[in-house]
């Protein structure tokens, strides 16, 4: 049903999409199974085997380091965040939200980068473990098995599970929405600015509501939206067409390395914008001046305004 519902919007779609056209990816509830499903119709009507496609199964043109992605790049970003700041990611307790992708990337980054990740979650309810995420637990929960994270919870006797919402009332250093639109509210960041957080920095898109994240910004809290934080994926989407063009492989570090250095420049770009006008510290306007930037500045080169 997955594979005709695919093939099906791809026989439509293929009309509007190319290499050097538009090159769509996988976002929530569209992994390497469907992205496969329509690469595979987009082939079969047009005849073309390119990068229409970013996350694309290892054996038919995607990339290495394509899953972890959005969520190490979360990590590169907030690492320079803090370094920034004169602190590092050592000895931090973290809380995220989420149990796709990026949540269980993101967890596994920060734990490399010595913090402490004590929460996830899923639709239904969230897991409080204070001796840190078992990510092979949990990529094996949810990566595996598609189950609820009961599953882990039940496996991991640290672990306390609670159904509905609430890893933001867990005391932490840095808080990471990774789940969904809409998901920090007003009264979670009241929690997090009463709990100490330094940091806020968005693996979702939209997760942390308007009213939110202005209270975050009030109080002092290091806050950084999707528009930056999140923006690994996309740039390894990028890298993927790049070897796709070449008809190269990359290693997983190669990519890996090339993703650090996209994001320690994001950081640096929405920090130096944010300088520059006058709104020091203040990242979301940073983000917003340097993609304008960006974007006009292309415009006026190519004789469009």
């Amino acid at each position: 049903e997955v594979m005709a519902f695919c093939q099906s919007f791809m026989t439509e779609l293929c009309k509007y999409i190319g290499a050097d056209t538009d090159v769509p990816a996988g976002d929530i509830g569209t992994g390497a199974r469907e992205i496969g499903y329509m690469f595979g119709q987009y082939k079969r009507i047009r005849g073309l085997y390119e990068g229409v496609l970013t996350g694309k199964g290892l054996t038919y043109g995607g990339s290495l380091a394509r899953t972890e992605a959005t969520g190490y790049g979360l990590l590169y970003l907030t690492q320079e965040l803090m370094k920034d700041h004169g602190e590092t990611m050592e000895g931090k307790t973290v809380v995220v939200s989420g149990a796709g992708n990026v949540a269980i990337y993101a967890i596994q980054k920060a734990h490399q980068m010595g913090a402490k990740v004590v929460t996830c979650s899923d639709s239904t309810g969230w897991i409080y473990d204070p001796e840190g995420i078992d990510v092979d637990l949990l990529k094996e929960v949810k990566e595996v098995k598609r189950a609820r994270l009961t599953e882990y919870a039940a496996a991991r006797p640290s672990a306390e599970y609670h159904e509905g919402r609430g890893v933001w009332q867990i005391k932490c250093d840095i808080a990471l929405p990774c789940a969904t639109q809409n998901e920090l509210l007003i009264d979670d960041a009241k929690q997090l600015v009463a709990n100490g957080c330094k940091a806020v920095c968005e693996g979702a898109n939209m997760p942390t509501t308007i009213d939110a994240t202005e209270y975050l910004q009030e109080n002092g809290v290091w806050f950084v939206g999707g528009k930056a934080a999140n923006a690994g994926g996309v740039a390894t989407s990028a890298l993927e067409m790049s070897q796709n063009s070449e008809r190269l492989s990359w290693t997983f570090e190669e990519v890996d390395a090339k993703l650090q250095t996209i994001m320690v420049n994001i950081y640096r770009n929405i920090s130096d914008a944010a300088k520059r006008y006058g709104f020091e510290g203040n990242y979301v306007v940073g983000a917003n001046i340097a993609g304008f930037e960006k974007v006009a500045e292309a415009m006026e080169a190519q004789g469009v305004c």
